[in-house]
């Protein structure tokens, strides 16, 4: 699964703590989560989603074949 969370964090100048403390997981999770070595939780990824202020597709795309 591919994301936009770099993007979306680097246009809205938010840490990866940050992004992290208002979903409620760890930086190290958000981290993970970036790059691509860990897959959320359909309600973390939602959570995620609406902290940008963004539809769900709009920041996590599935990768052929997934």
């Amino acid at each position: 699964m591919k994301n936009r969370i770099r993007v979306e964090r680097a246009e809205r100048r938010m840490t990866q703590q940050q992004l992290a403390e208002a979903v409620g997981v760890s930086r190290q999770t958000v981290n993970a989560i970036e790059a691509g070595k860990f897959i959320p939780s359909a309600l973390l990824a939602l959570k995620i989603a609406r902290v940008f202020e963004k539809p769900f597709e709009a920041v996590f795309q599935l990768e052929e074949g997934e």
